[in-house]
């Protein structure tokens, strides 16, 4: 039996026990509020991250829209002929397919980060010489110049913000790129009129198009401002093995113990992976569906017809009978609309999945472009062409405008992402300067006409439904590792 002492010992020991239970369970909850504290407040990487995809996504709108507002006036200034007057629009787009092509490999060598910072300098110095050539050829290499920052931007920005963000909310953070861009474009629409308005014809035609373009240094200052504190790709660093500066990034953006659980499942990728990463490496089996699957569904976005709209679409009104004031005011429902379901893209992708906004935007594309052939063949114009485009517009903004850049910077394995998301670019882009050059001939063809051109591209979007039902897989709340997994099975 235990004497009084010996009780008093164990009661003493019982209390310490306690209190070093209670001291552990204090302890643990401090780790814990500080885990769920750091995940609370330092999301600073990954907000800089997606102010830079955005502002790169508005740089991409805002130079593809603004030669538009200009042209008339360029036309004048320059005295251009029709040839030099579609090289004058086109001349981005030209410039365009290299900055795509060649991003990749110095996104790859180089990261993501100084990538980006290039296109940004080559925005400013584009905007800088857009607005003093003298003659029609030094215009010409400035936008050119300015291609090239367009191209390599959306091959670069929506890899960047996929490689940083959490799958959870991969698809709302990825879509951002796409509102950048939509935002750019209707917001030039107003600079533009805004300094049209400054002054007559012929301050216009002398002045007011350089301001136009060198509008454009504002936004590239201010990326380049983000880029000085924004982080690198996390991933991008453990694929050079840099893995030191990757982990505190992972950790601010997921939290310390999911980082470390990330940082092992993309070494383990890594290590398996077998290639160099080289870029004829991209075309071998192991990574041929993914490119496939990324190269159509870049081209169908574009033979669906969207930019025949967003850089003709005034004339499309105008061609219909409209006139000049309805003209232009159907092209500011277009930007419009296109802005606003590019937000219900953001909020519905990654609680819908990637799938079936592609299915239901590209059904509706194909109706509306149906609809918008039949106004045109049969000569009507008003209320209902309007309807038509505007349908087609929404539809393309909530579906196949973002998540084509979307699921394009997902499906792509480590060693290859940034060669492949290259070739995904250059056939998006090629395929835009196809249909740019395209449409103002068959549209002006009597064999083809306005009408025939809508169906072919009502066609195209059927094509795109089927596609999209029959190939592309769903990527909705996967990790990078686990969609790049699923192509070995």
């Amino acid at each position: 039996m235990l004497k009084d002492g010996g009780k008093d010992h164990l009661t003493r020991i019982g209390a310490r026990s306690k209190t070093m239970n209670t001291y552990a369970h204090h302890a643990d909850r401090t780790v814990v509020t500080s885990e769920d504290s750091q995940n609370r407040t330092l999301r600073g990487p990954l907000l800089l991250a997606t102010c830079v995809a955005a502002l790169g996504g508005f740089l991409f709108g805002y130079d593809t829209a603004v030669v538009n507002g200009a042209n008339q006036f360029l036309k004048a200034h320059f005295v251009l002929d029709p040839m030099q007057e579609g090289l004058a629009a086109a001349s981005a787009i030209l410039g365009c397919i290299p900055g795509a092509m060649f991003a990749g490999t110095l996104s790859d060598r180089y990261g993501r980060k100084k990538t980006l910072f290039l296109c940004a300098f080559l925005f400013a110095v584009s905007g800088i010489f857009s607005a003093l050539p003298e003659t029609f050829t030094q215009f010409f290499i400035a936008r050119f110049i300015s291609g090239l920052g367009i191209g390599a931007s959306s091959m670069v920005c929506p890899i960047y913000i996929a490689e940083l963000a959490p799958e959870k909310w991969r698809g709302r953070l990825g879509t951002l790129f796409q509102l950048g861009i939509v935002t750019g474009i209707f917001l030039t629409l107003f600079i533009n009129m805004r300094i049209q308005g400054a002054g007559d014809a012929a301050w216009n035609t002398e002045t007011g198009w350089r301001w136009m373009l060198a509008a454009e240094v504002v936004p590239a200052a201010l990326l380049m401002l983000f880029l000085v504190k924004a982080p690198e790709s996390p991933r991008w660093l453990i694929q050079v093995g840099r893995v030191p500066e990757a982990k505190p990034i992972l950790s601010q953006v997921v939290g310390r113990a999911e980082a470390d659980r990330e940082i092992a499942e993309v070494q383990k990728v890594l290590a398996g992976a077998g290639t160099k990463g080289r870029f004829f490496d991209v075309f071998s089996r192991a990574y041929r569906r993914p490119l496939l699957l990324a190269v159509l569904l870049m081209i169908f976005s574009q033979l669906s017809g969207i930019n025949a709209v967003i850089y003709y679409s005034t004339k499309i009104f105008a061609a219909s009978g409209a006139d000049q004031a309805s003209a232009f005011s159907g092209s500011a429902w277009v930007g419009l609309v296109n802005l606003l379901f590019t937000l219900v893209a953001i909020a519905f992708v990654d609680k819908a999945g990637r799938r079936p906004l592609l299915l239901i935007g590209t059904a509706v594309q194909a109706v509306a472009l149906a609809w918008m052939g039949w106004m045109l063949y049969s000569g009507q114009s008003g209320s209902g062409l309007l309807i038509g485009v505007i349908a087609f517009i929404g539809a393309f903004a909530m579906a196949m405008g973002p998540i084509s850049w979307l699921f394009c910077s997902e499906i792509f394995p480590a060693q290859v992402r940034g060669r492949a998301m290259s070739i995904a670019t250059f056939s998006n882009w090629v395929s835009c300067f196809l249909v740019a050059q395209t449409f103002p001939m068959l549209n002006d063809s009597p064999s083809v006409g306005p009408g025939a051109t809508f169906w072919i591209y009502a066609a195209c979007s059927l094509l795109s439904f089927i596609f999209v039902w029959k190939m592309l897989p769903e990527t909705k709340g996967q990790t990078l590792e686990a969609i790049e997994a699923s192509w070995k099975n």
